[in-house]
């Protein structure tokens, strides 16, 4: 894992913080019920940010959660980015009638690296237009295994002119993951009113606080338990 850098001071974090950092996430293709139900009911034991699900698990998700203070989180345009604005509209207000209280959605990698910015970030702009009303936070998914970093920063810069809430590093499903370097740029293209998440092999509580150390201010995972159980051994507990 690209992590700190050996000048840097180790970073003070209480584990209910940790936890709230993150969305616990479940994306595989061949996830059943039982698999949305127990991911419910571990981001309620930890206390997550958002459950991360397929669109078609949304109103499940949404079911089990509410009233629990851990929102639904699904994805738009997953994992290719390829899918027109139009679709990617009518995917995101789909998810959010069915109850998601936030989207990751996967910017037009195509379009990016073929330097066409205005159509890039007119991309993006058409579900900000869906999200934003509704209330509804999003995340634009880079997937920076495919990017320069001339590309990276464009993006960030085009996702933050556009209206988005956070830029995202991965989706998981690319050759490579979120690093360490990748945060630390991300973080330096975009403004203080934007977030940087970070995914894609965090599998660990060391690569987590990585991440948070080069300046992520949400990681996605789905090894939150063995993450979260990791720091109950070694973090500051702010539980009774």
């Amino acid at each position: 894992m690209d992590g700190a850098q050996p000048h840097e001071a180790p970073l003070r974090i209480e584990l209910d913080a940790l936890a709230g950092l993150i969305d616990h996430t479940c994306l595989r293709p061949d996830a059943r019920r039982e698999d949305m139900v127990k991911l419910a009911e571990e981001a309620k034991q930890w206390k997550t940010a958002t459950a991360c699900v397929h669109p078609g698990w949304v109103p499940l998700a949404r079911s089990l959660l509410h009233g629990t203070g851990v929102k639904t989180a699904t994805v738009v345009g997953f994992p290719f980015g390829a899918t027109t604005t139009r679709a990617k509209r009518c995917e995101a207000e789909a998810a959010i009638l069915a109850g998601a209280e936030e989207l990751d959605m996967v910017l037009n990698i195509g379009a990016l690296k073929s330097g066409e910015y205005e159509r890039l970030e007119a991309d993006i702009r058409g579900v900000v237009e869906i999200s934003k009303p509704s209330g509804v936070l999003l995340k634009v998914i880079l997937e920076t295994a495919y990017l320069t970093d001339d590309e990276k920063v464009e993006a960030c810069r085009r996702a933050e002119r556009a209206g988005a809430d956070f830029v995202k590093t991965s989706t998981g499903f690319a050759p490579t993951g979120a690093t360490a370097a990748d945060v630390r740029l991300m973080c330096s293209a975009v403004g203080p009113g934007i977030g940087v998440k970070a995914a894609g092999g965090i599998r660990t509580l060391d690569a987590a606080l990585g991440m948070l150390r080069a300046g992520a201010s949400r990681l996605g995972t789905t090894s939150t338990v063995s993450i979260l159980e990791e720091a109950q051994r070694r973090l500051t507990p702010a539980r009774a």
